[in-house]
């Protein structure tokens, strides 16, 4: 496990600056030596570069943190001085300058200047206050036609705070920092998940940490971000993080220890290019099983066997589809005994043989808290395999002591024991599908904490990196490729796609004001290079509703029928419907919440049709949402994409929170304010528009209007789309059928249907099929080439909106 989460080491060649104009050769990075400082830039890809700067050689010189897998590569790099005396490294995609080691007076950044009296009473007074640990080592980086993508002017490496170096076992430490220009027309997208209402996250300070109980809702820090000058930086640091964007001018990232500043630098004419990249340095994001992108019900708590089997009978009864029912906490005889208690939990395995012969799998929540007095406690304290603090007493926080303190699966043994006790005790005797990992971050606060890996201050954010690598890896290692992993996880780090992990909004409160938050929040996330994210549908937390509480407007969804399930926050039905609208086009779609009843019939009848045709869509999306997410597993780049990914020349997308791409077609516009039945969106120029429900077509570039009545997500579809519509049959077999290629003409367009067996890796290894659907608008003329994704004629399965069409095979 630890050496796949490192990096591959450095090679142990090392060039000097003095040869200059002599092309690098190996995998060996370019070092400068700067009065006992030490820079090093290190190649993964032409369009890949890490840059590394310190005062100990050896700190600098070591590889990456953890979360990264590539390895470096220096081919098609080379370095040069020019005339001014920077240092250039150059490739096809990127040109590096570092400025000189000893820069003139004149050449030094400084401050307007003082008269001398002035200088001499504040030398008198705050003199010795200067930050000597702030370095000049000035670098700015440009495209191949010289564009300025990112330009540092300084970096950081000044001593530690005595508290924070307590808390680091004594180790020696530094608070470490970068500075870099940060243009006006700049804008800043990514980071992990913040749940203040930001899309561009300019003018904003980013406390990049895992932090359950953030204002708004938890923060998860995954410090990657994308900029819309083309390029994308990872801050190689786990610690404590905060960034500032925008302010003054610029950029500053600050980490609370370090002993090296380090990042990375990605360079990309398109947002996908970017996130190619990151893929290459973190890893894949891998297709999930077939079923986890129809339906996932849920609700805290389904308490016993009966109930999860009469709820998911009732889906069966109403033929409505559901692709997975979840089995959430509190499940256990005693809190970490790994086990389910048999007064509500008679019969597991027969539970999942029934589920699974309706063609529903089953999500099973697995805490990684272990109380006192559980079964497994003592052994695993002897062993030193809790978190625990300096003096190794495990932490069980501020929580009770029946719920007890975090399983340490940064220690390889632990990590290696939870799975097998996973695997031996739910997965084998009892056929449960997937694994939930709840409270990742770790909920309990690290920071005083050690980890096996070291000090829970330096290594603050990377514990649900290896907490869900635990599981992931094992489930490959135990069955090989037979069956695909699908982790749900509260907090992320670095590389965490690689685990087969869905990521979740946490413990949201359900109100309008945290509907409108959370799709900024969902498109930073994925904007992070992590493509699996979704919410619990209508939130978890119910807010403190007052006994006379009228909604705002009069409420579009009758709910007097449906009391019991939302006593009297009677604007609740049409909240649940607005949100369940919305998660039709997540990327994976969950119901959850702390509700008495959570299924689509319990809202009312007026909300229960509503609901049934959303879900059906889901399920006749299925096609479309499974190709684009094997494009997500071929190039990184997540199919909820935040409008500057596709339109990057656009400004005026910069900064919209409430619109996105769902895939190369659809423009997704949710209904978040209470009693409206209209909205405005923006079409963004380049193209034109249809209007998904009328079929009207529009052109881009323009502000419209549209109605949104309750049972109406305003949707639209790029022109020259071409969208697959298979079955909304009851469950999501993976032989669903192909009943519509819809076409939106106005442009040439093409679409890759992927189809595999939809459970095994066996992808990987090329065994799946591809049909090329290709559109040529100006002879308005359909070709489709590769498997066969339909039988029949196609003028049978082939619709052009608002024409006839042509076409052909090949």
């Amino acid at each position: 496990m630890m050496r796949k989460l490192f990096s591959g080491g450095l090679c142990a060649l090392f060039l000097s600056a003095s040869l200059i104009g002599t092309a690098v050769a190996q995998d060996a990075p370019l070092v400068l030596q700067r009065d006992g400082r030490t820079i090093s830039l290190q190649p993964y890809a032409p369009n890949i570069l890490r840059v590394t700067f310190g005062v100990d050689r050896a700190a600098v010189m070591n590889p990456p943190g953890y979360g990264f897998e590539a390895k470096p590569s220096t081919q098609g790099w080379t370095h040069t001085r020019d005339a001014a005396g920077d240092d250039v490294f150059r490739s096809a995609k990127m040109v590096v300058r570092v400025a000189p080691g000893e820069l003139a007076p004149s050449e030094l950044p400084k401050r307007m200047p003082l008269d001398a009296l002035n200088q001499q009473l504040r030398e008198k007074y705050f003199g010795g206050w200067n930050d000597r640990g702030t370095f000049n080592d000035a670098l700015r980086i440009t495209n191949v036609e010289g564009k300025t993508l990112l330009r540092m002017r300084t970096w950081t490496m000044a001593p530690g705070q005595p508290q924070v170096a307590q808390a680091d076992a004594g180790a020696r430490g530094f608070r470490v920092a970068a500075t870099f220009d940060s243009p006006a027309d700049e804008h800043y997208y990514g980071l992990g998940q913040q749940q203040k209402g930001w899309m561009d996250l300019r003018d904003h300070e980013i406390r990049c940490w895992h932090d359950y109980s953030a204002l708004g809702g938890e923060n998860v820090c995954v410090p990657f971000m994308v900029s819309s000058l083309g390029y994308g930086l990872v801050w190689d640091n786990p610690s404590k993080t905060t960034i500032q964007l925008g302010f003054n001018g610029q950029n500053v990232w600050s980490s609370e220890v370090g002993d090296r500043v380090s990042y990375f630098v990605i360079a990309g004419n398109s947002a996908d290019e970017i996130y190619e990249g990151y893929r290459r340095l973190t890893g894949v994001t891998h297709l999930l099983p077939w079923r986890v992108y129809g339906y996932i019900q849920s609700k805290a708590i389904y308490s016993t066997q009966e109930q999860v089997l009469s709820v998911a009978d009732e889906y069966r009864r109403k033929h409505l589809p559901l692709g997975v029912m979840v089995v959430d906490f509190l499940n256990m005889t005693k809190q970490g005994n790994l086990d389910l208690d048999p007064a509500r939990w008679p019969d597991p395995a027969a539970m999942n043989r029934r589920l699974h012969a309706m063609g529903v799998d089953t999500l099973l929540s697995v805490w990684p808290h272990f109380s006192k007095g559980s079964l497994f406690y003592d052994m695993l304290a002897s062993k030193g395999w809790l978190v625990h603090t300096r003096d190794g007493v495990p932490d069980p926080g501020g929580f009770k002591a029946i719920i007890g303190p975090n399983i340490d699966t940064t220690n390889p043994a632990a990590a290696k024991w939870f799975w097998q006790e996973i695997r031996d005790r739910y997965i084998k005797p009892y056929g449960f599908d997937y694994v939930w990992l709840d409270e990742t971050e770790p909920d309990i606060d690290p920071a005083k904490d050690v980890f096996w890996i070291g000090s829970g201050t330096r290594f603050y954010n990377v514990y649900p990196l290896f907490h869900t690598a635990s599981v992931y890896e094992g489930f490959r290692r135990d069955f090989g490729n037979s069956r695909r992993v699908t982790i749900l996880a509260r907090a992320a780090y670095l590389g965490a796609q690689r685990n087969g992990t869905v990521f979740w909004s946490s413990d949201i409160f359900a109100t309008w004001d945290m509907l409108k938050r959370s799709i900024p929040a969902g498109l930073n996330f994925t904007a992070t290079g992590l493509p699996y994210w979704d919410t619990d549908i209508a939130g978890f937390f119910s807010p403190i509703i007052p006994a006379g509480y009228h909604a705002a407007h009069r409420p579009l969804i009758d709910g007097s029928d449906a009391r019991d399930t939302i006593g009297n926050y009677e604007d609740y039905p049409e909240l649940f419907v607005r949100w369940f609208e919305w998660g039709v086009f997540q990327p994976v779609m969950r119901a959850h919440g702390e509700r008495n009843h959570n299924e689509v019939w319990s809202y009312g009848k007026q909300a229960e049709p509503i609901l049934a045709k959303y879900l059906k869509l889901r399920y006749q999306l299925l096609p479309y949402t499974y190709s684009a997410a094997y494009r997500s597993y071929q190039t990184g780049a997540p199919y909820m994409r935040a409008l500057f990914m596709d339109f990057p020349h656009e400004p005026n997308v910069a900064n919209i929170p409430d619109e996105y791409m769902y895939g190369p077609a659809f423009l997704v516009a949710p209904v978040t304010e209470q009693g409206a039945t209209r909205r405005t969106v923006y079409l963004p120029a380049g193209c034109d528009w249809y209007n998904y429900w009328t079929n009207q077509r529009l052109h881009g570039g323009q502000t419209i209007e549209v109605d949104a009545p309750i049972d109406t997500l305003p949707l639209f579809v790029k022109a020259g789309s071409i969208v697959p519509l298979g079955t909304d049959e009851g469950s999501a077999r993976q032989t669903q059928k192909i009943v519509s290629i819809k076409i939106y003409p106005g442009a040439d367009g093409s679409f890759a249907l992927f189809r595999d067996d939809g459970t095994s890796y066996s992808y990987e290894q090329g065994k799946y099929s591809v049909t090329r659907l290709i559109w040529n608008d100006a002879a308005h003329r359909l070709q489709h080439e590769g498997a066969a994704a339909w039988s029949g004629p196609d003028s049978a399965v082939v619709s052009v909106i608002g024409d006839s069409v042509r076409t052909g095979s090949n």
